[in-house]
């Protein structure tokens, strides 16, 4: 080989399946340094971020400076609830932020933005396909092949100065008793505890999502067939033609305006219930079935209101539908005020929240569903916003220390405090964990003296709390802000002074 080839194969830049395959043995490497064998916190943060910027490394495309600061931007922000607490929302919008970053980098992010939410659905639905995609395999295919670039080529190349360079430093132990001394000081149990099946299964696993985030796929669409669009087009004429849907909105109507009634009667107008019936009955027996009643509701306006059908051109059917969907916000208004009489009484939990989050969004979701049909949107343009609000829901949900908001309300409208309700519940308290603890110290500091066996309960609750919080192992990968602002708390008040 001549001189100037030698030169050109040496500054040959480094190939598209090279550089993605040592920027994936790096990021396992670093998952190894930052999340084997350690609690969740920081580590998350930092290693979501490093992901992102070697997914930008990988990229094949050429992306302006702007592009590549938008979207590590963009990672940041969704990453940095991970920063307050490691829950499962912040992880669900980290996970979302890293796809985005991904299809970002392979050219695969949609111009519009209503379309985002398909195309990570499409993202999403290939991944258990990927195992069974001969696309998959394709760099696997080039790394076999013998060629001058492949891995195989460098890898065939260390074999010789290896093996001469064991052989070397076995001779030289023979015959330098320092060398021999030092090879036998080394202790082989590290490499042994490297070497454990969680460790590598570890490995595995990490390489693998890296790996579906450094080749980004989407799901194929299927062809249009047209028989089978006569096919659908004709049921729905059929189930959902001007006669049916003017019944059905006529006959639903009048069937949530008997609640609409009750509930205004009842529910906001407080009057008397009859004889053996409370409030609290009233509203807890109504909550989670009129939950399902409102997305039953919201389907069926999806489907009957289709572009182009019967409900789209005919006035009085969208007339009856607006009705229709006002009362269904209304009865969604009505199961919010349901669970807050019955949170007034029986207190309130972790499922309770999550109930009245969730009835705030189908409300949400019914007025977005009103907005679309007045604007004449797509359904395209209604999933877009509803994933939306359904994802801003989750990152401010991240960012709320929902367990120490519920602590402090349950103290605050226990009978011993308020004076009305029920008892407070130290059992439940101590299944929201440490966070618990600060509103266990406001209830201890609020009971008289003469409540020696409640202070004794709280007392020792809040004992296990923080021995549980303190025999965590920690170290600066698993910090969070959460614990950080508890840890001073507790070293501020070891114990509750009265």
């Amino acid at each position: 080989m001549s001189l100037s080839n030698a030169t050109v194969l040496s500054t040959k830049p480094i190939s598209s399946s090279n550089r993605k395959l040592l920027i994936l043995i790096v990021l396992v490497a670093l998952a190894d340094i930052l999340l084997f064998n350690r609690y969740p916190g920081l580590n998350l943060f930092l290693f979501a971020n490093i992901a992102a910027a070697g997914l930008l490394i990988c990229s094949r495309r050429r992306q302006s400076a702007l592009e590549t600061s938008a979207l590590l931007a963009f990672n940041f922000v969704a990453s940095a609830p991970l920063v307050e607490t490691a829950s499962r929302m912040g992880i669900t919008i980290s996970l979302l932020g890293l796809s985005c970053v991904s299809l970002g980098a392979s050219g695969l992010l949609p111009r519009q933005w209503i379309r985002l939410p398909l195309t990570l659905l499409r993202f999403l639905l290939e991944v258990p396909l990927r195992p069974f995609r001969q696309t998959s395999y394709r760099w696997l295919q080039r790394l076999q092949k013998p060629s001058s670039e492949g891995v195989r080529h460098h890898l065939r190349g260390w074999i010789m100065p290896l093996s001469f360079a064991a052989g070397f430093l076995a001779l030289f132990a023979m015959a330098n008793p320092l060398i021999d001394r030092t090879l036998r000081s080394i202790d082989l149990t590290f490499l042994l505890q490297l070497l454990s099946m969680w460790r590598i299964g570890f490995w595995l696993a990490a390489a693998v999502f890296l790996s579906l985030l450094l080749h980004p796929r989407l799901k194929r669409r299927r062809p249009h067939r047209q028989k089978i669009a006569e096919v659908a087009l004709g049921v729905e004429d059929g189930l959902f033609g001007h006669a049916a849907l003017l019944r059905s909105l006529a006959v639903f109507n009048a069937l949530f305006a008997v609640q609409t009634l009750l509930d205004l009667t009842y529910l906001w107008g407080g009057a008397s219930l009859p004889n053996g019936m409370s409030h609290a009955e009233y509203a807890h027996r109504g909550a989670y079935p009129l939950l399902v009643t409102a997305l039953l509701a919201a389907i069926f306006v999806l489907v009957a209101m289709r572009h182009g059908g019967p409900g789209d051109k005919s006035a009085l059917l969208r007339g009856l539908v607006h009705l229709w969907i006002a009362q269904n916000i209304l009865l969604c208004l009505s199961s919010i005020l349901r669970l807050d009489l019955y949170v007034e009484v029986y207190s309130l939990t972790e499922l309770r929240v999550a109930a009245g989050i969730w009835m705030g969004l189908v409300a949400i979701g019914l007025f977005l569903i009103l907005l679309r049909i007045l604007l004449r949107r797509s359904n395209e343009w209604l999933i877009a916003l509803c994933s939306a609000t359904l994802v801003l829901t989750l990152y401010a949900a991240a960012l709320v220390d929902i367990p120490a908001f519920i602590a402090r309300f349950n103290v605050n409208h226990s009978r011993e405090i308020s004076g009305e309700g029920i008892a407070l519940d130290i059992d439940y308290l101590l299944t929201l964990g440490p966070a618990a603890i600060p509103a266990l110290d406001a209830y201890m500091a609020a009971l008289p003296a003469e409540a020696k066996e409640q202070i004794a309960l709280a007392s020792a609750a809040r004992g296990a709390l923080t021995w549980g919080e303190w025999q965590e192992p920690r170290d600066w990968r698993s910090w969070t802000y959460r614990a950080a602002r508890l840890g001073r708390y507790l070293q501020e008040h070891p114990t509750l002074a009265r």
